[in-house]
């Protein structure tokens, strides 16, 4: 799947004026496939941009409003385990 299939896939819950995911690493957009299907049970779910700056990932969702007393965790996890993916894909 490439950046452009996962925005059509999940176009329903990419908020609007927003581009979604700008990473376009296989592992990554795999890893956030899969972590969607779940997301996407959530009322009210929506991302914004899902992109690298300063050698580091930033998730912009509205999980921390929908989810207060974990939201942010999540976040973090997530920028984690993608740029652990890109380090590992930048070692190839």
């Amino acid at each position: 799947m490439t950046t452009t299939e996962f925005n059509e896939k999940y176009k329903d819950y990419l908020d609007n004026g927003h581009y979604g995911l700008d990473i376009h690493i296989p592992s990554v957009i795999s890893y956030l496939d899969e972590i969607f299907k779940g997301f996407i049970k959530i009322k009210g779910f929506k991302y914004y941009q899902i992109k690298t700056k300063f050698d580091s990932t930033r998730f912009y969702s509205n999980l921390s409003e929908l989810l207060p007393n974990f939201g942010s965790e999540i976040t973090t996890i997530i920028e984690e385990d993608i740029n652990n993916l890109i380090q590992i894909e930048n070692e190839k």
